[in-house]
């Protein structure tokens, strides 16, 4: 099994950004990959001084970006999995800020609202994004079992674990991690305290340039970061193996060493 990450930068033309993306499916396919992980909000990035909203470039599920996606996914008999902006019907100031997660034949598995909005360091996502109401579920794949959750939610180990404790093997994080003081370590430390601490492999894609860090990673259950990104666009890609997942559980048991009757 090979995981592809790609490291992007988006802008506010959604037809470029599709563009973009396909370019880096295809790669990843060329490359191997079976998983192509894109960034948080890829879809459209719409700067603070622009008089646009992300609720002028949001779409339903089935419109032309996911579409385009679900194409592109089933061109290349690849996963997909990517944030973008999703509209709702009932609101014409907020959006969803939606992680959809294609199959190989550009079938729709899942379609997460990010629950755990970004309102720290000055920053308040709430203002514009709808928290979601559903907590994460885990989605069977023929490698295992995959869990979402997205970007700031790396923050709460809460979520993690309930995943892992629905037998998630991997947990991939879309992210627009915004770039600040001691924001990059934050980001490092939490990934690997995610992957260590449930034993799972971690991907995480971080939008790159405008506000945000890069950094994009792939971590392994033991801790090991098998590839990372700098501060450029960029596919890092990693051979992911199940039977490390057993050996280091094997050997790191402590997902099934829990004492739940001390944590109420």
């Amino acid at each position: 099994m090979k995981v592809a990450v790609a490291q992007l930068k988006s802008s506010s033309d959604k037809t470029a950004n599709l563009e973009k993306a396909r370019k880096y499916i295809k790669q990843a396919k060329d490359s191997g990959a079976d998983f192509i992980l894109l960034p948080e909000m890829y879809m459209a990035f719409i700067p603070s001084s622009s008089h646009m909203t992300y609720a002028d470039i949001a779409e339903p599920l089935d419109g032309p970006f996911v579409s385009g996606l679900a194409k592109c996914a089933k061109e290349n008999q690849i996963y997909v999995i990517c944030g973008v902006h999703e509209s709702k019907p009932s609101e014409d100031s907020r959006v969803y800020n939606t992680t959809i997660f294609l199959n190989r034949s550009g079938e729709l598995l899942q379609a997460y609202h990010k629950t755990h909005l970004y309102d720290a360091f000055n920053y308040k996502e709430s203002d514009y994004i709808i928290p979601g109401t559903d907590a994460q579920e885990v989605v069977d794949t023929e490698f295992g079992k995959v869990g979402m959750m997205v970007c700031y939610e790396v923050r709460f180990p809460e979520i993690s674990r309930r995943l892992a404790l629905k037998g998630a093997d991997f947990l991939f994080i879309p992210s627009g991690w915004v770039a600040g003081a001691m924001k990059e370590y934050h980001w490092k430390t939490l990934l690997c305290a995610r992957a260590i601490e449930n034993t799972v492999y971690v991907f995480a894609a971080d939008q790159v340039d405008n506000i945000f860090s890069g950094q994009s990673m792939i971590i392994d259950p033991m801790g090991v970061v098998k590839a990372n990104a700098g501060e450029e666009e960029t596919l890092i890609i990693s051979e992911v193996s199940p039977d490390r997942i057993n050996s280091v559980r094997e050997k790191l048991p402590s997902v099934a060493d829990r004492r739940p009757e001390f944590y109420n």
